[in-house]
Order: structure tokens, then C-alpha cells, then sequence
């Protein structure tokens, strides 16, 4: 199948006088479903309609959005695969100088808040044609939101880049409905019922469902900002969410349901779908995050997980969406006989590898259900672990013709595998490329329960577990633990106990992320609140560049560069006898142990 059209010549030799709908992108054009944008167009085109992409416009004039022309029905804008600020800068607020969604790993090929400029652009050059946003910087960025880069409440998107309607969350069902109603005669303004979307209206007269604390009352109020998130939070339940509203002057934010999860046979007619699995043909740089995923399938979305830093739930949601074992396989085996494929299956996984196939047990309690984790603060007894599927698909996998490797990098919940035997022993015996990673996030009981993630112990069983194991199989395995820096709750003295843990358990950690504040996560509500908005407990927050900075270079003990901010984050705290203790074997050569 053809690539989506993305110049006027590629449009007239489909045969085709004009666009229905026209995608504007702020990343390259990659036709893999990995990509929001190519899935979506792909998507549309396979119910009929003819679909066409801008990637990565200039934005600095209106013209390179006038390159397809004037569409149907409408233009349906994302800012790419990232939040463009997040993209853009660094946690610590630096501008970054790479780009791994643009042709030659470029910086600047997408404008800051890329969002509401190319709306803003297309408005100038189509006053009259409806534009659509979506993707994760509209979707996080629905309700009035804290902004990191900034330091300010920002208002809904919505507001700032003066959209016609925002589509949410993953958006196959919403964005078909909205094409298919518009050809059917319904003109935007007129599609209020929508679910999956957020519009903006009048607000005078009686609103529907549950009112949040305005914009400007958020703005204005840490203690607002705190119950206007816990109270959106709590509607994402799909079954039983009510309509959000939250007023920001005299106008109306309204916000509907989120859409139904995907069945089975829906997400494998997606993943179906004629994909060329590659970047457009006129890219003649390599796009770093194609590199990085080409030989990676999909095997479900969604997390139940509930972790406090991520926006899965805001976005994707917790049910769990999986497709079929055959589905899985069938593309596989279709990427094995891609020119690039080497033999090596990068990862079959998704935003948690082993929560393939599983999902609440208890029909009736999983519509009314309201809890942030079905793993945090103990497994919910409606729960279903059941591993043969999962582990069936790995074994299935590795055993295809032209597949010499097969390997799990989406990371996993260790938690889970301890009811998961079969998918355990399949991971450690076949899928580990020497290198496991696991993210503990932080290994301080304290932290990890305002993180909502397993404590200390459930590391060091899984570790233990891991280590053995790997010693049964003679292979030579590691864990690679990822670990989060400055995070709400966590203090200088709990940092230096979770590097004296690893020091003890004979780890090193080379990369640690310093928390980045981004929209729509309870985390980050926390940050600028400095309140649990579950809880409404208050919450320690280490605000300043020098407090964070220490708190990062404290796992960092073992690099010589980092010794100096460690001797002085010990000084701190008083804490000078315990230097011997991390720092004695800092610079020696100390080979990674498992």
C-alpha cells in the first residue's frame, strides 16, 4: 500500500481532487502503528477516507500548512509522539539539541507548545475548515494544568489554540465518529456527545455532570488545583465517568466520558492494517526513533499500574487492550521478511510487558471500580494474573521461522511476576539480552507509596529471584534498575539511603532521571501543589536546582565527576562518616555485579 499522501503530487496520482482529512504532525512521517498519527490516518483511509499528512511544517508562516489544500472535513493536528515541551528541554529546564522524531536527529524542526501554533497557522490559512487536536500534548493538557516551564497553571488547551474540539486518550473510536458524522452532514459545533472529546461552550445556563474548581480558582488556590485533579482523575473510568466541567471565565470546558476500550478484534483489524513499517520515502537522514522501535511490536496498551509520575492513565487508561496471539504473530512473521529485519525481535511488550491478556476478573466491580492501581497498595483480589497467555506468545514468538532472538524491553512489573511462574521462567530462560530493566523507581518504602509503586522488599525477592534463576540457566544476566531523582516525597536523607541500598546489593546505576513535571500525572500534581490529591495528605517537594542536582548525583556515587556533590550532599545532612562507606571503591574499577 502506498505511503499517506503528504505532497499535491502523491495526492493526484491516488486519483484524488481533494483531502477529507488532513493530519498535521510535529513529528517525520513514519508509517508504523507505533506512531499516533500514520495509525490514525491509516485508520481513517481503511473506512474509506482520503487522508493526507504534514509532517513537521515550518511553522513560521502559514504557507507550508497550505501544501494539500483545503480538506472536506477537517484538519486534525498532534504535536507528535512527545509533549514538544518535553522535547524541547531538559528536567532541569536546558534546551535540548536533538530530536529523535526528526530526519538527522535535529533539534528545531517542531516549535514550542507545537500544539497551539499549528492550529493558530491553519486558522490563518483556513479561517472556516474545523481543527481537531489530539495526541499526548492535547490529551494531558485538557483540563487547566500545571506548567513545569513556566511555573504556572496554564488553561486548557482547548483555550490557547482556539481548537474546535479535542480528541483524547488513543482516539480510533472518536476520531471515525467525528469524520463519519461530518460526511454524514453534522457539522463540528454540532457533535457534543462524543466520548473521548473535550469542547468549549458558552458557559452560561445549568452544566451537565461534575463541575471541577475553575480555571480561575486553580490558579489561584494550590488546594483547588490539588481537588480539581483528584476529582477529573477519579472519571476515567470509562463505564461509569461522569461529564467533566470547569469553567474558565465566562466559558465552559467540557469534557465527556472517556471512550471504550478496544476489543480484540478491533485492535487486530488495527494492527492489520497496510502499514509500510518504515519512514517516507524522501527522508534521506536516519530518524532515530524509528531505529529504535522498527523491530518492536505491540502487543496491548493500556496499564493498571496506577504509578503516580505517569500519565497512562490519564491517557491510554487502565483496561488493558489486547490483541490476539495470531495477530501478533502474523506481524512478525511479516517483519521478518523486511529488508532491515536482522533476526532480532527488539521487544513484544507494551506499557508493561506482562500485563498482556489480563484485566479485572469482576465485570461488575470493574465498572464502579475507582482505584488509582489494581497492584498498589496489594494486588485486588478481582484481579486475573493468569500467565499461559502471555507466556504461550513468547514461546510462539521465539519459535517462528527467521527469528533467531526474541527480547522484552518495555520493562515489567516485578510485583506481578510473582504470581506470573510460567511468563518468569520464559523471560529469564529466552528473552533478556544480558540486560533486564527493571524500575523500581526507588527502593525507600516511604517514597515508593507516595510513587505508589513495591517497596524494598518486592526488589530484592524479585532480585534474589533473578539471580537465581539466571545461575540455574548459566547465564551471565543483569538487572538494569531505573530510578527516579527529585521525586515528590523524597528527600536528601531518603536519596543517600537508596544509594547505600544499591552499594549493599552491588549495583550501579549509570543513568538516573531527575523528575520532570508534566502534565496530567498525580506526581506532578503533587509538585506544584505540594498536596497527595488522593489523600490530601501534604507532600515534601524538592523544589530548587541545587536540591535535586544532589539528589541525583547521590546514585551516582561510584562516577568520579559526581564525587564532589556527594561529599557536599553529606555534609548536609551530617551524614560525613557514612563517605567511607559510599565512596571507597568510587574510581577503583569496581566490575558491574549482579
Amino acid at each position: 500500500m502506498p505511503f499517506i499522501p503528504t505532497s499535491p503530487e502523491e495526492v493526484q496520482k491516488r486519483g484524488w481532487s481533494e483531502l477529507d482529512v488532513i493530519f498535521v504532525s510535529g513529528d517525520a512521517y513514519i508509517d508504523h502503528p507505533a506512531f499516533g498519527v500514520p495509525l490514525l490516518g491509516r485508520w481513517l483511509e481503511s473506512r474509506g477516507f482520503r487522508v493526507g499528512i504534514i509532517a513537521q511544517p515550518d511553522w513560521r508562516s502559514k504557507e507550508p500548512f497550505m501544501a494539500l489544500g483545503r480538506p472536506r472535513l477537517f484538519f486534525a493536528v498532534a504535536a507528535g509522539a512527545m509533549d514538544s515541551m518535553v522535547a524541547h528541554y531538559t528536567p532541569a529546564r536546558k534546551l535540548r539539541h536533538d530530536d529523535a522524531y526528526t530526519p538527522g536527529n535535529r533539534h528545531g524542526a517542531r516549535p514550542n507548545r507545537a500544539t497551539t501554533v499549528y492550529t493558530s497557522r491553519l486558522k490563518e490559512a483556513f479561517k472556516d475548515v474545523p481543527v481537531v487536536i489530539g495526541g499526548i500534548e492535547a490529551s494531558l493538557r485538557r483540563f487547566a494544568h500545571y506548567d513545569f516551564w513556566e511555573n504556572k497553571v496554564r488553561r486548557s488547551i482547548l483555550f490557547d489554540a482556539k481548537a474546535d474540539l479535542l480528541i483524547y486518550g488513543m482516539g480510533e473510536r472518536a476520531i471515525l465518529e467525528v469524520a463519519e458524522r461530518m460526511r454524514d452532514g453534522e457539522t463540528l459545533g454540532e457533535i457534543r456527545d462524543l466520548r473521548g472529546t473535550a469542547y468549549r461552550c458558552s458557559g452560561s445556563g445549568e452544566t451537565q455532570g461534575i463541575d471541577i474548581p475553575s480555571y480561575e480558582e486553580v490558579s489561584a488556590s494550590k488546594e483547588k488545583f490539588a481537588e480539581a485533579f483528584r476529582l477529573a482523575y477519579l472519571q476515567q473510568n470509562p463505564w461509569s465517568a461522569r461529564i467533566v466541567s470547569q469553567r474558565h471565565g465566562n466559558r465552559l470546558l467540557v469534557c465527556n466520558p472517556p471512550a471504550l476500550p478496544l476489543t480484540e478484534a478491533e485492535m487486530d483489524a488495527i494492527y492489520a492494517l497496510p502499514f509500510e513499517k518504515g519512514p517516507h520515502p524522501s527522508y534521506l537522514e536516519t530518524i532515530p526513533a524509528w531505529e529504535q522501535i522498527k523491530s518492536s511490536i505491540t502487543t496491548h496498551r493500556g496499564c493498571f499500574g496506577g504509578c503516580a509520575f505517569c500519565a497512562i492513565t490519564m491517557h491510554q487508561g487502565k483496561t488493558i487492550q489486547s490483541r490476539s496471539k495470531a495477530s501478533i504473530l502474523a506481524e512478525i512473521s511479516a517483519m521478518t521478511r523486511k529488508s532491515w529485519f536482522r533476526g532480532s525481535v527488539s521487544d513484544i511488550g507494551g506499557p508493561t510487558a506482562n500485563m498482556y491478556g489480563l484485566g479485572c476478573g469482576n465485570k461488575d466491580a470493574m465498572k464502579q471500580c475507582q482505584r488509582e492501581s489494581c497492584l498498589f497498595p496489594a494486588i485486588c483480589p478481582n484481579l486475573r494474573t493468569d500467565d499461559s497467555a502471555a507466556a504461550r506468545l513468547l514461546q510462539a514468538a521465539r519459535s517462528l521461522d527467521g527469528v533467531k532472538h526474541t527480547a522484552i524491553s518495555s520493562g515489567v512489573r516485578y510485583d506481578l511476576l510473582e504470581r506470573q511462574p510460567a511468563y518468569f521462567s520464559e523471560l529469564i530462560g529466552h528473552h533478556v539480552s544480558g540486560l533486564l530493566k527493571i524500575a523500581p523507581e526507588h527502593l525507600v518504602d516511604g517514597v515508593t507509596a507516595i510513587m505508589r509503586k513495591p517497596g524494598k522488599k518486592a526488589f530484592e525477592t524479585f532480585l534474589a529471584r533473578f539471580r537465581e534463576e539466571s545461575d540455574r540457566l548459566g547465564k551471565r544476566q543483569h538487572i538494569v534498575p531505573y530510578l527516579i531523582s527529585g521525586h515528590p516525597g523524597c528527600t536528601l536523607a531518603d536519596m543517600l539511603e537508596l544509594a547505600l541500598i544499591l552499594k549493599k546489593t552491588g549495583m550501579k546505576v549509570e543513568q538516573v532521571q531527575d523528575f520532570t513535571p508534566t502534565p496530567g500525572t498525580i506526581a506532578t500534581c503533587m509538585f506544584h501543589s505540594g498536596i497527595d490529591p488522593m489523600s490530601g495528605k501534604p507532600v515534601y517537594v524538592a523544589t530548587s536546582d541545587r536540591e535535586k542536582g544532589l539528589q541525583k548525583s547521590l546514585l551516582l556515587w561510584h562516577l568520579p565527576t559526581e564525587r564532589g556533590k556527594v561529599l557536599e550532599a553529606l555534609k548536609e545532612l551530617g551524614r560525613e562518616e557514612d563517605a567511607g562507606l559510599l565512596l571507597g571503591a568510587a574510581g577503583s574499577g569496581v566490575k558491574r555485579t549482579r
